[in-house]
């Protein structure tokens, strides 16, 4: 399945974003951005979400099937890619690299580990909120967010969650996300695939926000045995959105990484 993709940047992409539930691949426009003098970027939209289609299941080894087909539309043939993932988009990232690593030329992991997360944010509560929200009553965007405000306090994330608000006249009001799916599949979306298997020998940087979490002590040795060259990072003060809570340094931290990176373009890695 062809995902939907916009171009950050001039010439061919060198670093693919995911992003996390319920997010679109616009939310990293400005991490993009912020790099894509030296190296240019194309943000997707995962499936079930954005302006990517619909699917009947959730299954994070279809979804990094999906991503590397969509990538190799982009890319010369045999030419890898960096792929920065945050939260469900970190676990697809790395469900990529460890099914197509010879497309992968490094990995960037943000806030989230090869485990179960559903100790963290509470996403079910979001997912079912926006599923519960009562679109017949929603005449702007501010009738929506005073009718998300008891299910979801936090103006900040209300704001994110209702980017995926969408007027189709003359019907009115839809969700993009499958709000439906996504909430059948949590359990998958919190979890790991037992199947998955290493290592991607390819260098990987691991983020965690200083102030979330997802990302423990505890979780070092599962990351490393899949993925041996790992080197994580924790980006003081911020949470789980941590480009969003500290933008600059995880602009910053994740050029540093592409800059390493340089002489190594046009070089593929694999697995053993």
């Amino acid at each position: 399945m062809s995902l939907h993709t916009m171009r950050i940047g001039s010439g061919v992409p060198r670093v693919a974003y995911l992003h996390g539930l319920l997010g679109q691949g616009k939310n990293l426009a400005t991490l993009a951005k912020a790099v894509s003098a030296s190296d240019p970027g194309v943000l997707i939209d995962l499936p079930n979400h954005g302006r990517s289609a619909w699917t009947s299941g959730f299954d994070y080894a279809d979804w990094a099937d999906d991503v590397a087909d969509t990538v190799r539309d982009l890319l010369p043939p045999g030419v890898p890619i960096t792929v920065f993932g945050h939260s469900m988009g970190g676990k697809t990232a790395m469900a990529l690299a460890l099914r197509h690593p010879a497309l992968v030329r490094a990995l960037v992991v943000a806030d989230i580990a090869p485990d179960d997360s559903s100790h963290g944010y509470g996403f079910g509560r979001l997912v079912n909120g926006l599923r519960n929200l009562p679109l017949d009553q929603v005449r702007t965007r501010e009738d929506a967010d005073a009718l998300l405000a008891a299910a979801v306090p936090d103006a900040g994330v209300r704001a994110f969650l209702l980017q995926n608000l969408h007027r189709a006249k003359p019907d009115g009001w839809r969700w993009l996300p499958n709000l439906d799916l996504l909430a059948a599949s949590l359990p998958q979306i919190s979890g790991w695939p037992a199947g998955l298997r290493g290592p991607y020998l390819g260098p990987v940087l691991w983020l965690r926000g200083g102030e979330s979490g997802y990302v423990t002590d505890d979780h070092a040795p599962a990351m490393r045995a899949l993925f041996p060259r790992t080197r994580l990072v924790t980006i003081k003060g911020a949470g789980h959105w941590l480009h969003a809570d500290q933008p600059d340094a995880v602009a910053a931290t994740l050029q540093t990484f592409l800059d390493t990176l340089r002489p190594q373009l046009g070089s593929s890695t694999s697995s053993a």
